[in-house]
């Protein structure tokens, strides 16, 4: 990982042409950090041409692209969403011909070289990153950077995004207390985050959460029941649980995937906050509530924190192509603005350590994760 440092070359200040795509799940600042590499570009070279490819990869892939003014980058900051649009195009698939026997790697590079791109710069998550890799590989010049609510890309210390989806799940949670404290209840907030359980740690301890489940800590039922029961003993009257879409029990986690997938099925529940629920209900006695924020998370103004660092990543990107670098995620470490290789961190996810300091500091301060 290199700090940024990078003083421009004059014989980068000519016509640069630019692709630009947004893959996957939607988030705040996306539009914060399009408008970032443009305008950090724009103030930089004799003539720029920007191409927003449509829904992601699919545009690349399809053809699917406009040339974009900046009409298209005003007033975008505070915008959420992408303005390009997204879908969610799985790695997996990449080398997969579509229906029509297309090779869709082939046809992301004919088009490329179609628009005689200087730099594809691609916005997404870990899928996204690979093929980002993927590309690179295949000899395209490309600049990622990283978003998801998840903030679960390896190499950087918080995507964009991240901040945004805290604040918004926090506010559930919070809103959450006054209803539960009124009732006597039980209440698990059920947030995203399928693999890995950030969203979840932060929301749950901004927001003062009892119980706290995410997907690398599996839990016990027992520990959940015990740690409800010590807190009406000491007087509380409500108990909140903040956890993770994919939390798992610590029976599930010993199955292997396969097992794991069968046993899916069959599953009765709409999710695991459904099935915790339940167990409660069963073994404790208690009244017990569900509630899901869901996309919510995803939506939304970006927060100011998220502008700015949308902002700043998307400024870096520009010099990075500016000085014709090419291969790296922008990334952030220690506040500094960083560039990343692809090839080191594209496929590895950056997961929350049962040994974290910050759980240990949450069970320093009493919060249960069920282990």
């Amino acid at each position: 990982m290199e700090s940024f440092n990078i003083v421009m070359r004059k014989d980068c200040l000519r016509m640069k042409r630019i692709g630009m795509l947004t893959s996957g799940g939607d988030c705040q600042a996306l539009n914060a950090a399009m408008r970032g590499v443009v305008k950090g570009l724009s103030e930089n070279v004799d003539e720029l041409e920007i191409y927003g490819f449509h829904n992601g990869y699919k545009g690349l892939i399809y053809g699917d692209y406009r040339l974009l003014t900046s009409a298209d980058f005003s007033g975008i900051l505070t915008k959420g969403g992408t303005i390009l649009g997204s879908s969610r195009q799985p790695f997996k698939q990449m080398r997969v011909p579509d229906e029509n026997g297309l090779d869709k790697v082939e046809a992301m590079k004919q088009t490329y070289h179609k628009l005689n791109l200087d730099c594809l710069v691609i916005l997404g998550g870990n899928g996204t990153q690979k093929t980002a890799n993927l590309l690179r590989e295949e000899g395209l010049n490309v600049v990622h950077l990283p978003k998801t609510i998840d903030n679960d890309i390896y190499g950087t210390d918080v995507t964009f995004g991240f901040q945004s989806a805290i604040n918004i799940a926090t506010e559930a949670i919070d809103c959450i207390h006054t209803t539960a404290a009124s009732h006597n209840r039980v209440f698990i907030v059920e947030v995203m985050g399928h693999k890995v359980g950030w969203l979840t740690l932060n929301a749950g301890m901004a927001s003062g959460a009892d119980i706290i489940l995410i997907p690398e800590i599996p839990y016990s039922i027992d520990s959940i029941i015990n740690k409800i029961d010590e807190r009406i003993q000491n007087g509380s009257r409500f108990t909140i649980l903040a956890v993770a879409e994919g939390a798992i029990s610590k029976e599930d986690a010993k199955l292997s995937k396969k097992e794991y997938k069968e046993k899916m099925k069959n599953y009765p529940f709409p999710s695991v906050s459904y099935e915790l629920a339940q167990q409660i209900r069963e073994k404790g006695g208690y009244d017990v509530r569900v509630t899901v924020p869901g996309h919510t998370q995803r939506g939304g103004s970006p927060c100011p924190y998220d502008r700015v660092f949308a902002s700043r990543l998307g400024s870096e990107a520009g010099k990075l192509i500016l000085n014709g670098e090419y291969g790296f995620m922008v990334g952030i470490k220690n506040r500094e603005i960083i560039k990343v290789p692809l090839e080191e961190v594209a496929g590895k996810l950056k997961m929350v350590s049962p040994d974290a300091s910050i759980v240990q500091e949450a069970k320093m301060l009493g919060i249960c994760f069920g282990d």
